[in-house]
């Protein structure tokens, strides 16, 4: 199975997004022939007010993810759309959701965020997501081509219970969009990637966005370098800065191999989840 990552730099402006993130989904397609596309988290919308965020925000069927569907079926490829902001009805926050779609444009996942980044940052800038976001609650898997996948949203990454209950659901690849900071991410991006990687002995695939935007007029800046590792925890591909695509071959052989090496499965003692 082949996999496209595709880094881009969201700004307020969601219709111009929707337009610039499809033509990366077309470039990946005519370039690279994907079975999977992963957008980064948010892809429809950045560096908006905490007001503008629960404004644009809207039940599920709606443009981003319409874009994503229709891109899917034309294209016969799954796509797994990063995340959208997602109405909750009767309550004043959102669900920052991972929809996934099939060849057929079908709906096979929905995950919504568990872990809230409510952090004051090495910079001193103060991150509240859970005053617009609500979490959710249950682990998310989906099957593409007879691989399983399981779903996980940036800041979820630093929780290792989550991902060895996706190692338990029996999960062969992960999936992680994000918005990462540049101030946590140069130091703890890659190094957590790698450890979710060898822990579960599946792929990790991390998509995450590049660049900067202002959020109420203070400037944020993301990291980027979308990466996918390996069973083994190598870094097979990562993006550098700025917009643009990485790809990774999923190779089931690897995956069957590490986890013969190590039987990790059969020695684990204590229950997670």
């Amino acid at each position: 199975m082949k996999v496209s990552l595709v880094q881009t730099n969201p700004q307020p402006n969601r219709a111009l997004n929707l337009e610039q993130t499809r033509a990366l989904m077309e470039e990946a397609c005519r370039t690279e022939d994907p079975d999977l596309i992963v957008l980064p988290e948010y892809f429809e919308a950045y560096g908006i007010s905490t007001t503008e965020k629960l404004a644009m925000a809207e039940p599920a069927g709606a443009a981003a993810y319409r874009m994503a569907s229709d891109f899917a079926r034309e294209h016969r490829v799954f796509v797994h759309a990063g995340t959208i902001m997602e109405k909750v009805e009767h309550e004043p926050r959102i669900w920052n959701t991972s929809f996934v779609f099939d060849r057929e444009g079908r709906e096979v996942a929905a995950y919504r965020k568990i872990h809230m980044f409510d952090i004051v940052a090495p910079d001193g800038s103060v991150y509240r997501e859970s005053d617009t976001v609500k979490p959710g609650g249950e682990i998310v898997t989906y099957d593409i081509d007879g691989l399983r996948v399981g779903c996980a949203i940036c800041y979820d990454i630093r929780f290792a219970e989550l991902f060895l209950r996706l190692a338990k659901a029996g999960c062969d690849v992960i999936v992680l969009p994000a918005a990462f900071t540049l101030q946590t991410g140069k130091d703890h991006w890659e190094v957590l990637a790698r450890a979710r990687a060898i822990e579960t002995q599946a792929y990790f695939i991390a998509c995450g966005q590049t660049g900067a935007v202002t959020v109420d007029g203070e400037r944020r800046a993301c990291y980027g370098h979308s990466l996918v590792c390996d069973p083994w925890g190598h870094t097979i591909a990562r993006a550098s800065d700025g917009v643009g695509l990485v790809s990774a071959r999923i190779d089931r052989r690897q995956i069957a191999r590490v986890r013969g090496l190590i039987p990790m499965a059969q020695h684990r003692r204590l229950a997670c989840g």
